[in-house]
C-alpha cells in the first residue's frame, strides 16, 4: 500500500482482523521506508517474515524521537511538535507530514468517545496555542475549539475569573473543560463550585509543580470541587491518536489503536494481561513516521482491551504535557 492507501484505510478498520492485516502493511512500509526503524528491528528480529500478528512488531523505544529524525516517507513536514521537558533537556521532535490526517485522527477520537465538538463548549486551561506551536496538546484543543464553533470556547490559562463564568453560565449547554492536572487542581482549589453539564478532563501532569499524587487522588479532588465527571487523556507528541478515560478507572483506544505491554526486565517480550509492564503503542495513524512505539510509561492491560497507566519508569525525564506552562 501507499500512503494515500493507508490514509483511506487507518480511519475504516472495523475488525480485530482488518487492524492487523493493516499493521503488517504499515510495519513492512516502514521497515522498507524508515532508515532509524529498519536499522532497530534488524538489530531485534531474526527474522521479519516470521512475524503474522501485530504483538510481534518490535516497538521503537521512544526515546529515538530525541536523537534521529523519524520519517517514512520523503516529504517536508507540515508541523513538528516536542515533547515539554524542562530548561537542558533533549526534547523529542515528531514531524507531522500531513496536518489533514492529524486533524482527521484527533476529529474521530473525539467523535469515538464524545460525539460532535460542536455540541460543546471547549474550554482550556493551557496556554495558548498561539504561544506554544509545537505543542501537540495546544493544536488539539486550537483545532477542537475551532470545531466547537462556539463564542466562548478557548484558552483560558491565566483568566481563571472569565473561566469560571463561562463554567456556570448556560447551564443547559454542554461544556468540556481540558486542563493541565496542577492547573485543574489549582483552579478546584480556587473555584469549588457545582457545574452543570461539564466534563473534566485531566490531561497528566504534576511534576515540578506540586506533590505526586494518583489519578485517582487527582479525580477525587476535582470531583468533590465541581461534582462533575471527572475524565482523562493520554496521548504523547510522537503520536497522532488520543486514548480517553471515561469510566472513572481505564482507558480505553479508538479502532485504529492498540496497547500492548512489554515486560519490566525483558522488553522484547510481552507481559500477560493484568501484569505491570511498559506500555508499547501501536497508532496506525503514525504510518508516515512509526507506529509502534515503546513508551516510558507502565500499565496494565486489561482483559476487556482497556488500560491503566500508572505511572514512568524512574529514569524518564520529566516531560509532558503538564511543562508546557512551566515558565509561564
Amino acid at each position: 500500500m501507499t500512503p494515500e492507501e493507508f490514509k483511506l484505510n487507518v480511519f475504516a478498520i472495523e475488525s480485530s482482523e482488518a487492524f492487523n492485516e493493516l499493521a503488517l502493511e504499515i510495519f513492512y512500509f516502514q521497515y522498507k521506508n524508515n532508515l532509524v526503524y529498519s536499522a532497530f528491528v534488524d538489530g531485534v528480529c531474526h527474522n521479519i517474515s516470521d512475524i503474522q500478528h501485530y504483538s510481534q512488531i518490535p516497538c521503537l523505544p521512544v526515546e529515538f524521537y530525541k536523537t534521529h529524525k523519524i520519517t517514512s516517507v520523503n516529504s517536508e513536514p507540515e508541523l513538528i511538535f516536542h515533547s515539554s521537558g524542562t530548561t537542558g533537556q533533549i526534547r523529542s521532535s515528531n514531524p507531522i507530514y500531513s496536518e489533514d490526517v492529524y486533524k482527521e485522527s484527533i476529529l474521530k477520537c473525539f467523535h469515538y468517545f464524545y460525539g460532535n465538538p460542536s455540541d460543546y463548549i471547549i474550554c482550556a486551561l493551557i496556554p495558548d496555542y498561539t504561544s506554544h506551536t509545537d505543542s501537540s496538546l495546544a493544536y488539539m484543543l486550537d483545532y477542537l475549539k475551532k470545531l466547537s464553533a462556539h463564542p466562548q470556547s478557548g484558552f483560558y490559562f491565566g483568566k481563571e475569573e472569565e473561566l469560571i463564568e463561562v463554567l456556570q453560565q448556560n447551564p443547559e449547554t454542554k461544556k468540556m473543560l481540558f486542563g493541565i492536572t496542577y492547573a485543574l487542581i489549582n483552579f478546584a482549589a480556587h473555584h469549588p463550585t457545582p457545574l452543570k453539564n461539564t466534563i473534566i478532563m485531566e490531561t497528566g501532569g504534576m511534576k515540578g509543580k506540586m506533590k505526586e499524587i494518583t489519578r485517582a487522588e487527582v479525580h477525587t479532588i476535582l470531583y468533590d470541587s465541581f461534582a462533575s465527571p471527572v475524565h482523562s487523556e493520554y496521548s504523547m507528541a510522537e503520536l497522532m491518536s488520543q486514548a480517553y478515560l471515561t469510566n472513572g478507572s481505564t482507558f480505553a483506544t479508538p479502532v485504529w489503536m492498540k496497547i500492548l505491554i512489554r515486560e519490566v526486565n525483558d522488553p522484547l517480550s510481552l507481559a500477560p494481561q493484568e501484569k505491570t509492564g511498559g506500555i508499547n503503542i501501536i497508532d496506525l495513524a503514525n504510518y508516515q513516521t512509526c507506529s509502534f512505539i515503546a513508551t516510558k510509561d507502565l500499565g496494565v492491560l486489561h482483559t476487556d482491551d482497556s488500560f491503566t497507566v500508572l505511572g514512568r519508569f524512574d529514569n524518564s525525564d520529566i516531560r509532558g504535557c503538564n511543562l508546557l506552562a512551566a515558565e509561564i
